[in-house]
């Protein structure tokens, strides 16, 4: 076979691990609980560790991969991501597990970095096409059948596992990428703007830190106000590294075009609503309607098949429409699907979720693939890597925020519910407070009312269950209408006269592949 089929190979198979690692963890996290003892912040930290390394690494990653080799930096990533996941296999406490995840993300940037570099350096005109939709197809796959897989294995054999398998596939894939891939480097790459990167990745990491930390504490918390003061100033560092650095990783003068910006915005506010709130719809399903990793996942395939339906259609359709009528709607969609997905009780069967699901993800099947061409399209191919590389680290830097911040309003929530549900109750009032904590941390409300009659007990399942539904739609309203608001506004922003004509043609191809 051909070097450049072979390149195809160890690409797509890189990429599916990557991907299927972000969908396949979400129906695991109760196990990984129970299993690890972890509160809810330990769940956050699981999903944010990952998403967090591969948004502040991904534009640094592209920027070593064109200095050094596209081929031995994809074959680092896959060592270093292969490592991570054998370090998650083997974690025996969650803190080690978090730090494992901040490890598979660190590798899974390299190779996201170098993937699309190393299609476009291997093959050519129409090939190069066929290429990018194989490519495209293998990561519409990862995304539908992530969930489907991630409860097989974790209900089947272990949770462990869903991080085990990548290590003989990492393997394979390292083989193939030294022995069959060609080198390729850039004769002009720019140096990486390691001030940017330091800056960027610790301006995040005090955000996301301080988000998670009020759902533990409170939001006028002195070390929670710490955390986004620093996070403020950082981010204000960040900006004047860029504006005056020699090598920036981000050129501002990109968020000038309001396409661009609009794109950003729609990364941004779908990772922060559905795939954010896709981690308390799975705590929701198995810890308080009681259903196992793998019907869970199956239960979510109403979200993922949905996706995979349209997003074929909308790749074709994003060459020959206005992208605006693609992405606007789509966030519509999405907003309505999470607002349905509102109004849960106590007693409110999983069945209740289903037209939510199915409109959420026909809506992300919609904007996916044009999101492309809102990041590539408007720039000059020589900016297209630097572009691209943006709109996937606000994707990523979206589902970071939108689960720690929604979660700390669903904890509030929660915690709120329960004191006020608890208090009038006989003998355990004084104790509300401890119950709704522990009920918050991810521990049986029950150890925390050890003692109290067995009529109260019952009444104190019966508060927690309403409490748990409560908050979760507190954040589906919010969700809903951020990504209502966003799909209003990129309406507008979006506009046809901002792609270049070249740029647009390379757009159009890489919405069709996604």
């Amino acid at each position: 076979m051909d070097r450049k089929w072979w390149t195809l190979v160890a690409v797509s198979v890189g990429t599916f691990m990557l991907l299927l690692d972000i969908t396949i963890v979400n129906v695991a996290l109760p196990n990984i609980q129970h299993s690890l003892k972890a509160s809810f912040s330990d769940l956050q930290w699981v999903v944010d560790a990952y998403a967090l390394s591969l948004a502040s690494l991904l534009l640094t990653a592209g920027s070593l991969a064109d200095l050094f080799g596209r081929r031995l930096l994809f074959a680092i990533g896959l060592i270093v991501f292969s490592a991570g996941s054998l370090l998650c296999g083997l974690a025996n406490s969650s803190l080690f597990l978090i730090a494992s995840r901040a490890g598979q993300g660190i590798g899974g940037a390299i190779m996201f970095a170098t993937a699309l570099a190393l299609l476009a350096q291997a093959f050519q005109g129409r090939e190069r096409g066929t290429a990018f939709g194989v490519w495209g197809a293998v990561t519409g796959l990862a995304v539908a059948v992530g969930p489907v897989l991630g409860g097989i294995i974790t209900t089947e054999i272990n949770w462990r596992w869903i991080f085990l398998v990548n290590v003989p596939i990492g393997v394979v894939a390292v083989i193939v990428t030294l022995a069959r891939v060609e080198e390729s480097k850039e004769s002009r790459a720019r140096r990486p703007d390691w001030a940017g990167f330091a800056l960027f990745t610790l301006a995040l990491v005090a955000l996301v830190y301080g988000l998670i930390r009020a759902s533990e504490k409170s939001w006028g918390d002195t070390g929670v106000v710490a955390c986004f003061v620093a996070a403020a100033v950082l981010l204000g560092a960040f900006l004047l590294a860029e504006r005056h650095g020699r090598h920036p990783m981000f050129d501002l003068g990109l968020f000038r075009v309001p396409t661009f910006a609009g794109g950003l915005l729609a990364a941004f506010t779908m990772a922060a609503s559905i795939f954010a709130l896709l981690l308390y719809i799975v705590l929701y399903l198995q810890n308080d309607l009681g259903y196992s990793a793998l019907a869970t996942g199956l239960r979510l395939l109403f979200l993922s098949g949905a996706s995979l339906l349209t997003a074929t259609a909308a790749g074709r359709l994003s060459a020959s429409m206005p992208v605006k009528w693609l992405i606007g709607p789509g966030l519509a969609l999405i907003g309505v699907g999470t607002l349905l997905m509102a109004g849960l009780h106590a007693s409110t069967p999983w069945t209740h979720l289903i037209p939510g699901l199915i409109l959420a993800g026909l809506g992300v099947g919609m904007v996916n693939p044009p999101l492309a061409s809102t990041a590539v399209g408007v720039v000059p191919p020589a900016e297209a890597g630097m572009a691209s590389g943006i709109n996937s680290t606000f994707r990523q830097v979206g589902v970071a925020a939108g689960i720690a911040a929604l979660g700390s309003l669903f904890a509030t929530k929660v915690r709120s519910d329960v004191v006020a549900g608890l208090k009038p109750l006989p003998g355990i009032g004084p104790h509300a407070a401890a119950v709704a904590t522990a009920l918050v941390q991810g521990n049986s409300a029950m150890s925390a009312a050890r003692g109290a009659p067995p009529a109260v007990l019952a009444q104190i399942g019966q508060v927690a269950r309403a409490s748990f539904t409560s908050g979760l739609n507190e954040i589906l309203i919010i969700g809903g209408v951020l990504v209502l608001a966003s799909s209003v506004l990129c309406f507008f922003l979006i506009r046809s006269q901002d792609f270049t004509h070249g740029s647009a043609q390379a757009g159009a191809r890489a919405a069709a592949a996604a």
